[in-house]
């Protein structure tokens, strides 16, 4: 298991993801677009979202730091993003038992924004903001995700 710092940006990750990358000397960098991966014919999304950043991830020196977009389609579900929200507490856990227990004890007095349910990036993936409002992202198979999108697209 490993809890990873999570930064969310409007539109910019891509940027940010390069700009970290070099700055920190990056050992690995990994990057999802929306557009990467299959669109749901009955959902489709803007063709401005496409490019965006999904899921991304960047390895340094014995650490990890992950980033995505959110969609200006999204804003309605998770709320405008200012600085200080954009910042959460990736778990990214095999074990769905353990996944779903930690899911359900931090979800106490809080509120679940997306239950954890089979997505087509991960197959146990949820997020939440506990009781002090701190925001939390669950996923039990993130890095096999990327890999799989990643080595697909080469």
């Amino acid at each position: 298991m490993s809890a990873i710092a999570y930064l969310n940006f409007n539109g910019i990750a891509e940027q940010v993801i390069e700009f970290y990358s070099e700055a920190l000397n990056a050992i690995e960098v990994k990057k999802v677009k929306f557009g990467d991966i299959p669109q749901d014919p009955n959902y489709p999304m803007p063709e401005n979202e496409l490019n965006m950043i999904m899921e991304s991830s960047i390895e340094f020196a014995g650490g990890k730091i992950m980033m995505s977009d959110i969609l200006p389609s999204m804003k309605a579900v998770t709320g405008e993003l200012v600085k200080g929200n954009n910042i959460l507490i990736s778990l990214v856990i095999d074990d769905k038992h353990k996944l779903e227990e930690y899911f359900s004890h931090l979800s106490l007095g809080g509120h679940v924004i997306m239950p954890l349910s089979n997505t087509p990036w991960s197959s146990c993936f949820g997020i939440l903001v506990d009781k002090f409002g701190i925001n939390w992202k669950f996923n039990s198979d993130a890095d096999q995700f990327l890999d799989n999108v990643i080595s697909n697209k080469q």
